[in-house]
């Protein structure tokens, strides 16, 4: 029974997929103090949160048994990804549920600044009837700056242009042909900030967009602009924004998001130019419900061995690729832990190789969990696809991965190899139909068997009586074998077997088996 916490306020229609799954307890337990959750995570294998739950290093530490993280919602600034992925933490998110949400309400604020609504409303409430105070402008015509131009930012440059204004963006990822088909002109940072009548802004809170907009900033923009933020908080200067409301440069600001939450006894609150509300962007019944879902369909998708498909501190992959290569992962774990149990000294090197139809594919989660499959047989539990590759730098171990056309007669096929100071290692898998996954190869020598469970790995003589020694041998300690395959390299040469078995075959019979004629090495794998 896996356990979930739920410790900000989640909608319960998007609780479904977790309430309805089988194995799953589900415990709402909102409005805890710091003292009562470090007290309570360490029983939990999972978290869900929001924004209001501070999901710091101090938490992370206590959480011994948390496996994943969920916040529904885009934006993971109360996680710190850094330690979470230090303790094998998956994060996962939900970036595309309240992308209509928030592009409504940035263009619902940008109209209210524009026409002055909410002062004209207060002023109405107060039993005045003035319509010369609250003059406003027209967005046609106008030209709006957009920095940021992913998912919300697009959507909001695409209502822009329903209301004809001209849209000006930057995005490091903008290409020609993204800003040609949303209609819009590209352009540096700078340039848009110089251009734009409107600014509005969609990054993420970072290192390099902190206070983005700033002192420098506002010099350089027109006078009379107006400014919107419905992002995050800090990326505008809001002292900086203030002076420079309060000396007519900027004719006025919407504000969604602040630098401090609550946000509710600040100098620019009092200013009669500016106009905020208290965090709404994603405030809508849809999204509320679209974004839990995301987040608990993910919860469910990890724990029964599925990919995610919002991870944050791990590559995401297209869904239809996922599709694809998820029969994969298993493979890949499989084959990882295989190649551990035939190193006989450090190894220095791990590579993965791609062939047929994988080499088209984004494969970095194969390759993810074909390394912890290596690394938990020396490591243990502590290592999963997060940390895998953070284990393996800190054991000095370069992993690379590769691709090939060049494929040996399989559709698809995958190949670990490592290095040691004592040589190389090889073993490659495929998915073959009716017969699931398959080990085809190790070293040079091709074999055909199925990557479960219990596994002999012999390499012998290819001399009369070899095979019947080891028979022989395994009956006399009661192991019983389901499949042998045998490999060769040329005629009386070197040759391997390898054999299922149906129990573990412990340390005393694997050196019965090495004392045995033409027996060079044995060496028990359990996968």
């Amino acid at each position: 029974m896996y356990k979930v916490l739920v410790s900000d306020p989640l909608s319960k229609e998007g609780m479904h997929p977790l309430l309805e799954a089988e194995g799953f307890k589900v415990d709402v337990q909102t409005n805890l103090t710091k003292e009562e959750l470090l007290d309570r995570i360490p029983n939990y294998d999972a978290l869900l949160v929001r924004s209001q739950t501070q999901v710091d290093a101090e938490l992370i530490q206590a959480a011994t048994r948390l496996k994943i993280i969920g916040r529904a919602g885009v934006g993971i600034d109360n996680i710190d990804l850094s330690a979470a992925t230090e303790q094998g933490i998956l994060v996962v998110n939900a970036p595309d549920g309240n992308t209509n949400s928030a592009a409504e309400h940035t263009m619902a604020m940008l109209m209210a600044l524009a026409r002055n609504i909410p002062q004209a409303f207060l002023s109405l409430k107060n039993k005045q009837w003035d319509r010369k105070s609250f003059i406003g402008v027209e967005l046609k015509g106008k030209t709006l700056g957009v920095i940021g131009l992913g998912r919300i930012g697009a959507e909001v440059a695409q209502r822009a242009k329903g209301q004809r204004m001209n849209v000006i963006a930057y995005d490091p990822f903008l290409t020609d042909a993204k800003a040609e088909k949303l209609g819009v002109q590209m352009g540096t940072v700078q340039e848009v900030i110089a251009a734009g009548d409107f600014l509005t802004v969609h990054t993420p809170l970072l290192k390099e967009t902190k206070h983005l907009l700033g002192t420098e900033a506002f010099k350089t923009m027109k006078p009379g602009v107006h400014i919107v933020n419905c992002a995050r908080g800090g990326i505008i200067d809001e002292d900086a924004l203030y002076d420079a409301i309060v000396s007519g440069k900027v004719a006025g600001a919407a504000l969604d998001v602040f630098e401090v939450e609550p946000f509710v006894d600040h100098k620019l609150l009092e200013l009669p130019q500016v106009i905020a509300t208290p965090h709404l962007g994603a405030s809508t019944i849809e999204a509320q419900e679209v974004v839990a879902v995301d987040v608990c369909d993910d919860v469910v998708r990890y724990f029964t061995n599925q990919a995610v498909k919002n991870p944050v501190n791990l590559s995401a992959v297209p869904k239809e690729v996922l599709k694809k290569i998820e029969p994969y992962l298993l493979l890949g774990e499989k084959l990882g832990s295989f190649i551990q149990d035939l190193a006989d000294d450090m190894v220095e090197e791990f590579h993965v190789t791609y062939s047929g139809d994988l080499q088209d594919l984004d494969v970095s989660p194969i390759t993810r969990n074909t390394l912890k499959g290596f690394l938990r047989s020396r490591l243990g539990e502590s290592v999963n696809e997060v940390n895998a590759k953070l284990f393996a730098d800190r054991l000095g171990v370069t992993v690379t991965e590769q691709k090939t056309s060049q494929s040996k007669g399989f559709t698809s096929l995958l190949t670990v190899e490592i290095v040691m100071k004592t040589g190389r290692r090889k073993v490659s898998g495929t998915l073959l139909n009716g017969l699931g996954a398959r080990i085809v190869r190790v070293d040079d020598f091709i074999v055909d068997v199925a990557p479960e469970a219990h596994l002999l790995f012999i390499r012998h003589k290819d001399q009369p009586g070899a095979i019947g020694r080891v028979g022989m041998t395994l009956a006399e300690e009661r192991i019983n074998i389901a499949t042998m395959q045998v490999g060769r390299a040329e005629k009386g040469g070197a040759a391997i077997m390898m054999l299922s078995v149906d129990k573990y075959v412990g340390p005393t019979s694997v050196e019965k088996l090495k004392r045995l004629d033409d027996i060079e090495d044995a060496q028990a794998i359990e996968l």
